[in-house]
């Protein structure tokens, strides 16, 4: 084992060897056998050879070159299985978090109250306030987005997310 952070390089390739060969929840494969393939060969293996090393050595050139060209062949029909897993798990990636979202209407007239961003000006301190307001919808954009005016009737200048909102019950 490596001790302190200024030797990491001597563990990288382990690391790196790892995350390759480790099957993926998204492609349902590992990176190793879509780039070549076929599963990649630990060095335990060759140590102490398991049946598929066996089954390999007893093969000669020629119809090892054919198996190898059957498997390059292949590649192509494990690449859009992956491709197919991805989209599989994207779509539960997106169920999984449309669950939990609320939607969020506003019409105009209500009243809400405007998050204050880390990057604007009134975010200067530990215990500023995180909301300011409050403000009156005055026009609703499709997709959520809203323009504001303050209490005086002053529009904003610009369109604001809905997520940036809450409403504000008096």
């Amino acid at each position: 084992m490596v001790q302190g952070s200024t030797q990491w390089h001597k563990k990288l390739s382990f690391a790196l060897l790892g995350y390759r060969t480790t099957v993926r929840t998204s492609t349902g494969a590992t990176p190793y056998l879509l780039v070549y393939g076929t599963e990649a060969v630990i060095l335990a293996e060759v140590e102490i050879p398991s049946l598929r090393v066996i089954v390999e050595a007893e093969i000669d050139n020629d119809e090892r070159v054919k198996t190898r060209l059957e498997y390059l062949s292949l590649i192509e029909k494990k690449r859009l299985t992956s491709v197919c897993y991805g989209q599989l798990y994207q779509r539960r990636m997106a169920r999984a978090y449309n669950k939990k979202v609320h939607p969020r209407n506003f019409e105009i007239g209500h009243l809400v109250l405007r998050r204050i961003l880390p990057h604007q000006v009134e975010a200067k301190k530990k215990f500023s306030p995180n909301w300011q307001g409050p403000f009156a919808v005055k026009k609703v954009l499709p997709n959520g987005a809203l323009y504001l005016t303050d209490t005086e009737g002053k529009m904003a200048e610009m369109a604001i997310n809905a997520d940036a909102v809450k409403r504000y019950y008096v």
